[in-house]
């Protein structure tokens, strides 16, 4: 097929959609399938305002609209809500086009956690937006029921996957810490919640690998910690296997690919009973769920590396791309001629 991804979200940000949708766009690509990515990169940008390191796109609906059409596309995939993902929709509409969408990232909550916008008119935003879509992609079932008793319709379901060769247990990791350690790899930013992480009274050593607005701040007020900044591949696989128990203490992601990759390397998973870590820590033995973190994080002590790993080589990127794929084709309609 010939495919058009377009995405607000890509390099040089490193986050889960970013990674997710190189992904997409490696696995298809290696397949036959010739993938057209519209992204930020392409355009002038503007430094978001409170995030100056996501860069919005300076366009036009005109231009975004070219450069669709020019790739002749069989199918559209609008991955975000921003600038570009607002004109794409424009396009499709205005010409009719089939396309689908995905619900990365809560919105309205990383929005209200910046702004007093009320949450109510900024989730009829996202309905309006993804509701003209043939299918809306989402990660997990909770997801799917929250954003169904929201009023959003035509949900499919998207899983993710983990680069399970590239993380995984490594005897001897260390960090040079006092042990054990507990580990937090992610954006730091204010919608992620690590304060209830990095101010837990909790022995040996608490990590936080990854950058962002809010990592002066967090920095100054928790002088105990230990941030390690951005890192990736070799280096960010050996700081996994080197802790010992992956806090997640998020309210508002709806995957977390960040727990995959945990428990890839052989680590339980203490995280608060929400959306994203409901989903994916489903079995005793690789994690707790609790509204008392820093309890969870304790427990996690006791369970087992290898459970966690198991479970995890579950998860491939293969077979996440191919549902993906297959969600492009049934978005389609029943007269589709592609082959699924």
């Amino acid at each position: 097929m010939r495919l058009v991804i377009v995405t607000d979200a890509w390099f040089p940000q490193v986050n889960g959609v970013v990674r997710s949708l190189k992904r997409v766009v490696d696995i298809l690509t290696e397949g036959g399938d010739e993938v057209t990515v519209i992204a930020p990169e392409r355009f002038s940008t503007l430094p978001m305002p409170t995030y100056p390191d996501i860069r919005l796109s300076v366009t036009t609906k005109t231009r975004v609209g070219r450069m669709i059409e020019a790739a002749r596309p069989d199918c559209i995939h609008i991955a975000t809500e921003g600038p570009l993902g607002f004109l794409a929709r424009r396009h499709c509409l205005k010409t009719g086009q089939r396309f689908t969408t995905s619900y990365h990232t809560k919105f309205p909550e990383y929005v209200r956690a910046r702004a007093p916008v009320p949450l109510g008119a900024l989730y009829g935003m996202m309905r309006w937006f993804h509701n003209a879509a043939a299918g809306c992609m989402v990660a997990t079932p909770s997801l799917e029921a929250e954003l169904t008793e929201r009023g959003f319709r035509n949900l499919m379901r998207w899983s993710r996957g983990v680069d399970s060769h590239l993380f995984h247990p490594r005897a001897g990791a260390d960090l040079g810490l006092p042990r054990p350690v507990f580990l937090n790899v992610g954006r730091v930013a204010v919608e992620k919640n690590l304060a209830a992480f990095t101010s837990l009274d909790l022995p040996g050593s608490k990590v936080v690998v990854g950058d962002g607005p809010a990592l002066a701040d967090l920095k100054a007020r928790h002088p105990d910690v230990h941030f390690l900044g951005a890192m990736e591949g070799e280096e960010l696989a050996h700081a996994y296997a080197a802790a010992d128990v992956f806090v997640f203490p998020s309210l508002t992601d709806t995957f977390g690919n960040v727990l995959l990759e945990a428990l890839a390397s052989g680590l339980p998973v203490a995280a608060y009973p929400v959306t994203g870590p409901s989903d994916v820590i489903v079995e005793p033995e690789i994690g707790v769920l609790s509204q008392d973190l820093r309890a969870a994080a304790l427990q996690c002590l006791d369970l087992s590396g290898e459970a966690a790993r198991a479970y995890a080589t579950r998860f491939s990127w293969d077979a996440s791309v191919q549902e993906f794929r297959e969600n492009l084709v049934k978005a389609q309609g029943p007269d589709c001629q592609l082959a699924a």
